[in-house]
């Protein structure tokens, strides 16, 4: 049975840092390109970051480029999605999900497997 859990979410103060990762079960991971997507409450699922199947390309949303870093260790299985500078907007539940084949990007069509999310609050 194919399964991703997030993890790592919580509360932070505003300028500080988390670390997301995604533990991905029951599928051949490194045929999966990798996306994180945020949904803050009243708002529309959106993409925040991507990795292709072999970890060489990477994709941010404009909204996070420059403070979060995604990367993957296929061996562990797992996707992480390091988050710096946290701002209040970055509030929301972060899903990853997995595209098969050659899909990837930031549109969530790409995807056909979702996680149950992890919360992240940046409130002082």
């Amino acid at each position: 049975q194919l399964q991703l859990v997030e993890s790592g979410g919580g509360l932070v103060q505003p300028g500080g840092s988390l670390r997301l990762s995604c533990a991905a079960s029951g599928f051949t991971f490194g045929y999966y390109s990798i996306g994180w997507f945020r949904q803050a409450p009243g708002k529309e699922r959106e993409g925040v970051s991507c990795i292709s199947r072999n970890g060489i390309n990477t994709n941010y949303a404009n909204s996070v480029a420059g403070r979060f870093t995604i990367s993957r260790d296929n061996g562990k299985k797992t996707v992480y999605l390091q988050m710096n500078s946290l701002k209040p907007e970055d509030t929301a539940v972060y899903y990853c999900a997995a595209a098969p084949g050659t899909k990837w990007g930031l549109s969530l069509g790409n995807y056909d497997y979702w996680g149950q999310g992890t919360q992240v609050t940046v409130s002082s």
